[in-house]
């Protein structure tokens, strides 16, 4: 179930001083085409560069698989022999070509596919634990822009009453109604007041170029003309005992930790069969031509040989000496332990993050309810009724000018709730394994 807040210009209108939303809004932005965070979301995960960085090692480790399943090749080698006897011909060549190949026993082709393969999947897992980094930077980048947004809206509003104020003293000065003072005092606060806007501008720009770094690209080549849309969505958690399996079950770290077991523990089951010695089978040819009967270089006689064909079959097996050593077993024994450890600890963290998360978001929640529906108004009716008793002579510029900076802060505090109900929302629903909805 989620329970809205809608954060527009209607309600801006029923806390803002004295001049209407639509006459501060500029053609431009009415014409813009709105950008909701599920959209702007989408597009990080289709463009960003980092997060394709990320995807290669998934491909580099699918293409381990393959390597993994390769057997030992052949091996061919050939000799040639003959004998140097000093006679009238010389004796032909007699030709060994061999063939020999090592025979892979333990079961280390299969060790080696299973430890591949779980290696591919600790590279998904720890590709969605990147993906889930992201979408936090792109959730806080995002309500920052929102908020920055706001806030410039509210001082523009807060400008254009100082404004006002600025021409009706002059009016009254001319008539005698105020004295020159007072004119410059106001005068003063509203040029002061237009270097905060200005900041408050700058704030704002520079908000929504953060949007680009996890776009990989300027945010306005992506969404030209695109005007963000701040209605945001509070998530409801919900009761504790459903959110804490959920997050042993989907949360990322747990799954990495989890996917990082499995893994060493495919590793260590390799070491043993590589253990396990390999016989090599050689399989050859002696292919002699022969020769006639002849005499030697002293004149005596040389028998002479027929043509002959052997065929030889050979196995070689290794004395496996050194594996009295155990050192490459206790080293992956050691590296499972440790695996099973830190899976516990990212289980019991994940329980910590999930309790902390609910109850951040529901103390934010509380404090942007108590801003909605109690500060705000109450700050607005002060600065209106002083205001008004400003022009009516029965109050101070002074104190209208402290009324409004309340009214500003409570709202700027408002604005600043409203983001950290979104942050909190966002913490939270990562923190259970969730693509954050705002």
């Amino acid at each position: 179930m989620m329970k809205q807040f809608k954060f527009n210009s209607r309600m801006a209108a029923s806390v803002v001083l004295a001049t209407t939303v639509a006459s501060l809004i500029s053609p431009a932005a009415v014409a813009a085409t709105p950008l909701n965070f599920a959209s702007y979301l989408a597009a990080v995960e289709a463009h960003s560069l980092e997060l394709k960085a990320q995807n290669e090692t998934v491909t580099s480790a699918k293409a381990g698989v393959g390597i993994a399943g390769i057997r030992p090749d052949p091996e061919f080698s050939i000799g040639a022999s003959r004998e140097t006897v000093k006679t009238g011909a010389n004796r032909p060549v007699t030709w060994t070509p061999t063939v020999s190949m090592v025979i892979e026993t333990g079961g280390k082709r299969d060790a080696r596919l299973k430890a591949a393969r779980s290696n591919v999947l600790l590279a998904e897992e720890t590709v969605a634990g990147f993906r889930s980094e992201l979408y936090a930077t792109a959730a806080a980048a995002y309500t920052e822009a929102c908020r920055t947004r706001e806030v410039v809206a509210r001082k523009e509003q807060t400008m254009t009453a100082l404004s006002k104020v600025v021409d009706a003293n002059g009016v009254r000065r001319k008539v005698g109604d105020v004295g020159g003072i007072e004119l410059l005092q106001s005068r003063v606060e509203r040029d002061q007041f237009q270097a905060e806007l200005m900041q408050a501008r700058s704030d704002a720009d520079s908000a929504m170029l953060n949007l680009s770094p996890a776009l990989g690209q300027p945010f306005e080549t992506l969404f030209p003309d695109a005007q963000l849309s701040c209605d945001l969505t509070a998530f409801d958690a919900g009761s504790i005992s459903k959110l804490l399996p959920q997050a042993l079950l989907e949360r990322n770290d747990v799954r990495i930790a989890r996917a990082t077991l499995d893994n060493l523990r495919d590793s260590a089951s390799l070491v043993r069969a590589n253990r396990s010695v390999d016989p090599t089978v050689s399989l050859g040819v002696s292919a002699a031509r022969g020769y006639h009967d002849s005499v030697d270089a002293n004149g005596d006689p040389v028998d002479g040989t027929p043509r002959s064909r052997a065929l030889s079959l050979s196995l070689s097996i290794p004395i496996p000496l050194s594996r009295r050593d155990k050192g490459d077993i206790v080293q992956a024994e050691a590296g499972v332990t440790q695996a099973m450890l830190a899976l516990r600890q990212a289980e019991l963290k994940a329980e910590t993050d999930v309790r902390t998360a609910s109850v951040q978001l529901a103390s934010a929640q509380q404090r942007l309810a108590r801003y909605h529906d109690g500060v705000l108004v109450d700050a607005q009716k002060v600065v209106d009724g002083i205001r008004l008793s400003y022009f009516s002579g029965n109050a101070s510029l002074l104190e209208w000018l402290a009324a409004q900076r309340s009214a500003d802060d409570a709202y700027q505090g408002y604005l600043q709730a409203r983001a950290d109900v979104a942050i909190a929302s966002t913490q939270l629903q990562l923190a259970i394994g969730q693509r954050p909805i705002l």
